[in-house]
């Protein structure tokens, strides 16, 4: 073992020994610098104490509001002011919605995400959105929404109206984010999230690697997830997805063992936490997500859209899963 691999890995050792919490960036980012068969290693014996280790939650995806969204985030193909070719729609109405959950549940999955391109729901919105909900949890099925900034009173209507999740991610570091968005602040991400936790709704938070960042700026985004108090229940790590039109179109590509480092510290980080491989799992190829599996992954978006973008197709997830002896949530064979 060569100098630097030791000294990252006596670096992870003083973290660890200074405190169990909270995490210091330095200390992610010497989790990522160990030596990749370390590294997995460590992310296993930590998921191996919280999870069957070959269950996979399956979860999909729906657009319930499409396109037309005022903000500037770089990546989105949903903001209104980059010629991507997503055309603006209404709200779904319920009766499309359920039939696609009802699908959704017959394929496997067992939560059901809403999503909205809303920079903020009007409280008539929340009306709508809380039915499809009380709809959605009457088929049996975990529901989840994002629908953008939330006040305290629409999150607590989300929660009467059965809500199990709510969505919204930091997607950068801190000291990234302003090169990514300008028309909302860091602070009204975390704002939102603690209107979710006030009502009593469960957090689904994560971000958005290969936006340019450095590792330690990736270091940054785990450490200020599994800072949050608590840290979020649901963890949807995504790869970033190149669409035409948009600021981050020509994006160098990330190097793949970086994004499955990434999803290495998540499961340290974050120990009971789901880590879900979200977007950009069509461009990731059957090794890289096998390897983010072993990383400790154990949720992805099943069905063939997420939101705007491609998803492998279903039959694909299942074949791939029965390669690896793996099986989804709630479907352990018999032996």
């Amino acid at each position: 073992m060569g100098s630097t691999e030791v000294q990252a890995m006596a670096a992870v050792q003083q973290a660890e020994k200074q405190a169990a919490a909270p995490w210091s960036v330095a200390a992610v980012e010497a989790l990522m610098a160990l030596p990749l068969p370390e590294l997995m290693h460590r992310a296993q014996v930590v998921h191996r104490e919280n999870f069957d280790p070959c269950e996979v939650e399956f979860a999909t995806l729906l657009s319930v509001k499409t396109g037309g969204c005022p903000e500037d985030c770089s990546y989105c193909p949903q903001a209104a002011r980059y010629d991507t070719g997503v055309s603006a729609t209404k709200l779904m109405e319920p009766a499309e919605v359920l039939a696609a959950a009802e699908a959704a549940k017959a394929a496997g999955a067992t939560r059901f995400c809403m999503g909205a391109a809303w920079r903020s729901p009007k409280d008539r919105d929340i009306e709508k959105v809380s039915e499809l909900v009380r709809g959605v949890k009457a088929l049996g099925m975990e529901t989840c929404a994002t629908l953008g900034m939330l006040e305290g009173g629409q999150a607590q209507a989300l929660a009467d109206a059965g809500l199990d999740y709510y969505n919204h991610n930091l997607d950068s570091a801190p000291e990234f984010y302003g090169q990514i968005i300008k028309t909302r602040e860091y602070q009204d991400r975390l704002d939102t999230l603690g209107h979710v936790r006030t009502a009593g709704v469960k957090v689904c938070c994560g971000g958005i690697v290969g936006m340019g960042e450095s590792r330690r700026q990736r270091a940054a985004l785990i450490a200020q997830l599994a800072n949050l108090s608590p840290y979020p229940e649901s963890v949807p790590i995504n790869h970033l997805v190149k669409v035409e039109g948009t600021p981050l179109a020509d994006q160098a590509d990330l190097d793949p063992l970086e994004f499955v480092r990434t999803i290495a510290v998540a499961r340290i980080t974050m120990p009971t936490a789901r880590v879900r491989l979200s977007a950009g799992r069509r461009q990731m190829g059957e090794a890289v997500q096998a390897m983010c599996f072993m990383a400790g992954a154990n949720s992805i978006f099943f069905g063939e859209k997420l939101l705007t973008t491609d998803n492998p197709e279903t039959l694909d997830d299942v074949a791939l899963l029965g390669k690896l002896g793996m099986y989804p949530r709630g479907k352990k064979p018999a032996h």
